[in-house]
């Protein structure tokens, strides 16, 4: 093929140039204009052509190469007319015009979901209950004595009813989750009983209420997440274990936990649970107050007055439980030093967790 015959070749190519989208329309303009396309071939073709005969093949190809250059941009600009019809008739017309921001998870919802999904691992499933609770709940069937300090106006919020419907200081604002554990005792019990469950792992996320006065290290309501674990044969060693796995899969794989003697009315024995400071290593900082340990957790197994209460039999079960404040965990995940700025839903701290 002579060289004028492969440019009225490639001139017809040209005319029948079409595209339906920006990346056929690309393959075009690399077949044709690149470096190592056809009319960059045409002009290397031009080189081997007698310097008397350049003039006559030489033109053509300016105008051919021209030519292929407006014929790709017409095609783009039909393609960018398409879109932008194919835009508005698919636009949402309700849409605000103004750029919406995008949000953040909060921090307590993050925290409160990984420890969820960590003991979900071992077999925990949630469970709820309300947040406005009967004494029985909350602390009667918890084996706290009548004259316990907890049920004094100082610590708890009581709702008043009207005299006679029912006793004022009988309805209240939960000041843990663990009503929510002797709610799902009770409504097992039967079943235990009678064979048809054989143990109970629950977790028992959720707002809890005190009356406490609200400052950088306390508030009226913060979150809990309790677990409670029934069946035959447990021991305290199930629950140092369980914990473990907890602090490592939520600290790392290198901290240690240690378990001190303490008192709940609900557990016995019961401890207070530490992991070594994730800021030091367990070395000594500030942050822990050079102990190298930081308090995280309350925990103990059932004690059997509570699962008598509840309808179980303490002989033939054993159970434990533990329960840890979110806030706490999420001061020592990311490092918040003031509790009220959890509540305050000031949009530049929550801004910082958009990628969490």
């Amino acid at each position: 093929m002579t060289l004028q015959e492969h440019i009225a070749q490639v001139a017809q190519q040209v005319e029948q140039f079409s595209a339906s989208s920006q990346e056929a329309l690309e393959a075009l303009r690399i077949k044709y204009l690149s470096r190592k396309g056809e009319i960059t071939a045409l002009f290397e073709e031009l080189r081997a052509v007698p310097k008397e005969e350049k003039a006559q093949y030489g033109q053509p190809l300016n105008l051919l190469r021209q030519k292929a250059e407006a014929r790709i941009n017409e095609l783009r600009e039909l393609l960018a007319q398409k879109k932008a019809a194919d835009d508005v008739a698919s636009a949402d017309l309700t849409r605000t015009p103004d750029p919406i921001a995008i949000g953040a998870r909060h921090p307590l919802s993050l925290v409160r979901e990984e420890i969820i999904d960590i003991f979900s691992r071992i077999g925990f499933t949630v469970a709820d209950g309300p947040e406005v609770e009967d004494d029985e709940h909350v602390f009667g069937l918890l084996n706290f004595a009548p004259e316990h300090p907890a049920r004094d106006m100082q610590d708890t919020f009581f709702v008043e009813k009207e005299e006679g419907v029912q006793k004022p200081t009988d309805i209240l604002l939960r000041t843990h989750t663990s009503s929510v554990q002797t709610r799902v005792m009770t409504e097992a019990a039967e079943r235990l009983r009678s064979g048809e469950q054989s143990s109970i792992r629950v977790l028992c996320p959720g707002r809890v209420y005190r009356n406490e006065a609200i400052s950088a290290r306390a508030h009226c309501f913060f979150h809990q997440v309790e677990g409670l674990y029934i069946d035959k044969n447990v021991s305290f060693a199930d629950l140092r274990q369980a914990l473990l796995y907890f602090a490592k899969e939520m600290f790392g794989a290198d901290t240690q936990i240690r378990l001190r003697p303490s008192y709940f009315p609900f557990t016995e024995p019961s401890a207070e649970m530490d992991i070594s400071c994730n800021i030091c290593g367990g070395t000594g900082c500030a942050f822990c107050k050079g102990t190298g340990w930081v308090e995280i957790l309350g925990c103990g197994m059932v004690d059997p007055n509570v699962l008598e209460a509840c309808g179980i039999d303490s002989k033939v079960y054993s159970g434990y439980a533990f329960g840890m404040g979110v806030e706490r965990i999420a001061n020592l995940k990311y490092r918040v030093k003031d509790l009220r700025l959890f509540s305050e839903n000031d949009i530049r701290f929550l801004g910082q967790f958009q990628s969490c």
